[in-house]
């Protein structure tokens, strides 16, 4: 039932603009004849020429899972501080980006850094195809800078990498079994208030049969955490899964190219020159800080138009 309303509603979509462009077409006979009706049909043609081009972009998302929900992780990479305060900036990042957009986003898990920024977090963005917008996003990001933690001000380059994966659906993607898991509970580590130091709030969950495991200390309730590591712990599994179908896929395609700390996707400028610069659609912009501030939808459709994307639905 819910794929009928999804395919209704995009078939609506396109029924409409047919009889948009129909109506023009008669007022256009009209104007023919009088010329004052000119300018209206002109305005009614770019508008319908617009949202064609919009909803001609939106045949980009057709991935099976790309309508759905992302869960997005960023790890920094070696490199202490300087990778850690730059995990910290992808984070803002992503999180300004997802505002614009209208998600609703929520910091599922987050490990601080020592002296700034943080090692990793794991974050839930929730909307309309927001796994479809946020997959270009998977893999490493490097940042070029003077380091504002050297006393030298010398130029650093930084690592972190940024995983996205589509929120997974309880007993349809993945079943858990509850003698396969092992729930343990401790006092959360990071900032809180006095009463997530105090109890035992903080969730890790291990899935024995794999040996994953996912954490939340995010919230004041054991609930609550509980549930948000169970909600990471099924994405997890799940990607897993996805991991295991493309491998399959692989041996029949030939060799599949997987983000690694080697193959940055995209790489950060702000020193001696001041670029972002996607190296798979090579895609770029002369001003980091917009970029920087959430400013991403030129990136993502690049990528998307490119059809980068599809190899990995």
């Amino acid at each position: 039932m819910k794929q009928l309303v999804e395919n209704r509603k995009i078939t609506e979509k396109w029924r409409g603009i047919e009889k948009r462009l129909t109506d023009d077409r008669e007022l256009l006979d009209l104007a023919v004849e009088d010329n004052s009706l000119l300018p209206g049909v002109q305005r009614d043609v770019d508008q319908a020429a617009s949202y064609l081009e919009q909803m001609e972009f939106e045949l980009a998302f057709s991935g099976k899972y790309d309508d759905r929900n992302a869960i997005l992780s960023i790890h920094a990479g070696a490199g202490g501080t300087e990778s850690q305060d730059w995990a910290d900036m992808l984070l803002r990042m992503f999180l300004r980006w997802g505002e614009k957009q209208g998600y609703k986003t929520e910091i599922l898990d987050i490990s601080p850094g020592e002296e700034a920024g943080l090692k990793s977090v794991v974050v839930s963005l929730a909307g309309d195809y927001a796994y479809g917008h946020l997959k270009s996003e998977h893999g490493v990001h490097r940042l070029v800078r003077l380091s504002p933690f050297n006393a030298d001000h010398a130029r650093h380059t930084s690592f972190a990498l940024v995983e996205v994966i589509p929120e997974a659906q309880t007993n349809v993607d993945v079943t858990i079994l509850p003698e396969d898991i092992k729930i343990e509970v401790f006092r959360s580590s990071g900032p809180g208030g006095q009463h997530m130091q105090k109890s035992s709030t903080a969730v890790r969950i291990t899935h024995n049969p794999t040996g994953i495991v996912a954490a939340s200390q995010s919230e004041r309730s054991q609930l609550q955490n509980k549930s948000i590591a169970m909600k990471i712990l099924e994405a997890r599994l799940f990607e897993k899964e996805l991991e295991r179908r493309a491998e399959e896929k692989a041996r029949l395609k030939g060799k599949r190219i997987e983000a690694g700390w080697g193959n940055q996707i995209r790489s950060y400028v702000l020193h001696p020159y001041k670029m972002v610069k996607d190296h798979r659609t090579e895609f770029q912009s002369g001003n980091p800080e917009s970029v920087l501030a959430g400013n991403l939808d030129d990136f993502i459709t690049a990528y998307l138009r490119s059809g980068a994307g599809s190899e990995n639905d």
